[in-house]
């Protein structure tokens, strides 16, 4: 008898932890790898993620290619962003570069194109890095693209943790008059 509830206590947690794992690798996010500018060919749907403000570090330009069956869809507000269709190659790098460098400590660009799961590019990213000495780091932006239903490809930015706590102090525990 002891075997058995073993045996079927066992058989639930080994199915249960491949069912977790089978959940988490669904829905993993798509991956980026380094662009040349080469490899930007056709035409365009740029989203220019940002800029809200002069000093807003939270700019992206996502270069969407047109006619194939993806489009990204920014996980915020309409008015975080703005939309320009129809942008040949020849000067969609040149718009999204001039808006991710319009920060006064941007260094220098990250150019990356966006994979599907098969290795295709289906989009690029252009995103700023900034002085080190201003922020500590270089890179102070998570985005992240999640494939959804129908070919709609969910992005979330967001400043990464460190960055995000020292432009905005405070929270429960930190002297700032919560609980």
């Amino acid at each position: 008898m002891k075997t058995s509830t073993f045996r079927t206590i066992s058989f639930f947690l080994v199915f249960l932890l491949c069912l977790t794992s089978l959940c988490i690798s669904a829905n993993s996010p798509l991956k980026t790898k380094a662009a040349d500018l080469s490899d930007i060919q056709g035409v365009f749907t740029l989203i220019l993620y940002g800029g809200r403000f002069v000093d807003d570090l939270e700019r992206v330009a996502i270069f969407d290619k047109e006619g194939d069956h993806y489009y990204f869809e920014p996980y915020a507000p309409d008015f975080d962003y703005k939309v320009k269709k129809s942008v040949p190659d020849k000067e969609v790098f040149e718009l999204a570069k001039s808006f991710v460098s319009s920060h006064y400590a941007f260094h220098k660009y990250l150019f990356s194109k966006i994979l599907d799961a098969n290795g295709n590019i289906i989009g690029f990213e252009l995103r700023p890095l900034y002085h080190p000495f201003s922020y500590s780091l270089d890179d102070v932006i998570d985005v992240y693209y999640w494939l959804k239903k129908d070919g709609k490809v969910k992005v979330t930015i967001k400043l990464i943790q460190p960055v995000e706590r020292l432009l905005y102090p405070g929270g429960p525990g930190e002297g700032s008059g919560g609980d």
